[in-house]
């Protein structure tokens, strides 16, 4: 059986490490790696590949940034004649991203059977690109592999048949149980950034909602930069924050209050989040690994598609309305909270479960 994985941001190169690992060590696999090119530079894209022992993309079609539509229209003209060349029983699909959209309908169109890992999550905010790309990409698949019994729920209200629907838990946990040994081995960023642990608060900020509005990243540039004041706050910028910024004229002032670093690699990143004393961020991925780390995070949107990590009280959702009331939360949030135990996303074998089921077909 030949299978073709399309990735191309941060968050799936991990996610499909994890099943590629699988798929890879199943004789009667064949996986062609796809990689679109949307996170492009060395640190956020190459290092991946490596820290997660990914083999080379067969494929690196070097797309790059753009508008929404003229991303996601370059992909899916590119991916279409990989998959014309290939002719796959499957494609795999991760995540809410351009990439993830992409591959899902250059797939359907040449009526090649879709699977998408994480189906099924659902912020209910239309405006978000994410969310259109969830939503479409999930109506597109024929297998769902969902992450938890809410995602499960959602996609059952929106009609989607049962049999196309399987909870398999969620590749996030597989991996943080993988590489976060890992890490613990080889990481040394605490030293090189002379941290201690539970010394210091994790900031990540990249969504469009956040970067793009200029009140919304002054509040939260604000608001960080008076936390900057009682605990040391350390912020790899993300290439299209760290332009935001400089436009909006607040990376001088961010980086008088704040440890203004470059992106790291992943089992840095996750070095960085298991020792945190707080994590703050709008990252989906971010939200699970500090529950994952079991870290308590602030999620600066106005809504989270991971529900259970508020209902076990791990994530607060803060919206970035003002400098004054975002440090106030996140005061209130240094000053201690933890939620209930759980285990929503299951026991770290999600990934032999969605082979298991591609096999099936």
């Amino acid at each position: 059986m030949k299978i073709t994985t399309v990735v191309g941001a941060r968050p799936q190169f991990i996610k499909a490490a994890v099943v590629s690992r699988v798929l890879r060590a199943t004789p009667e696999v064949q996986e062609v790696l796809v990689h679109t090119g949307q996170h492009y530079d060395e640190n956020m894209s190459d290092i991946f590949f490596e820290e997660l022992e990914i083999p080379r993309p067969d494929y690196h079609l070097g797309i790059g940034s753009g508008t929404h539509g003229s991303q996601t229209g370059k992909m899916l003209e590119a991916i279409e004649q990989v998959l014309l060349a290939e002719r796959p029983e499957w494609v795999l699909v991760y995540g809410d991203t351009n990439s993830t959209l992409a591959g899902a309908l250059a797939a359907a169109k040449l009526h090649i059977p879709v699977a998408h890992v994480e189906a099924g999550l659902r912020s209910f905010n239309r405006k978000m690109p994410e969310e259109i790309n969830r939503v479409l990409t999930d109506h597109a698949s024929d297998l769902l592999f969902a992450p938890t019994h809410a995602a499960v729920e959602n996609l059952r209200r929106e009609g989607v048949p049962e049999k196309r629907i399987y909870l398999v838990g969620d590749v996030m946990y597989d991996a943080a149980l993988f590489y976060g040994e890992k890490a613990r081995r080889e990481s040394r960023i605490l030293q090189r950034l002379e941290l201690m642990p539970k010394g210091y608060a994790l900031v990540t900020i990249h969504r469009a909602e956040n970067t793009d509005d200029p009140r919304r990243l002054r509040a939260i540039t604000g608001g960080l930069c008076e936390v900057g004041k009682e605990i040391p706050v350390v912020f790899p910028v993300h290439p299209r924050t760290r332009k935001a910024m400089e436009s909006y004229g607040l990376l001088e002032v961010a980086a008088a209050h704040l440890s203004l670093i470059e992106p790291v690699g992943y089992l840095d990143m996750i070095m960085l989040e298991q020792n945190a004393r707080l994590i703050i961020t709008d990252s989906g991925g971010v939200q699970k690994e500090a529950f994952f780390y079991r870290v308590p995070c602030v999620t600066l949107r106005e809504e989270t598609e991971w529900v259970e990590l508020v209902e076990l009280g791990w994530n607060k959702v803060v919206y970035p309305e003002s400098p004054e009331k975002l440090a106030e939360e996140i005061s209130c949030s240094l000053a201690g909270f933890h939620g209930k135990e759980g285990n929503p996303y299951g026991d770290g074998h999600s990934a032999e479960l969605i082979v298991r089921h591609l096999l099936r077909g």
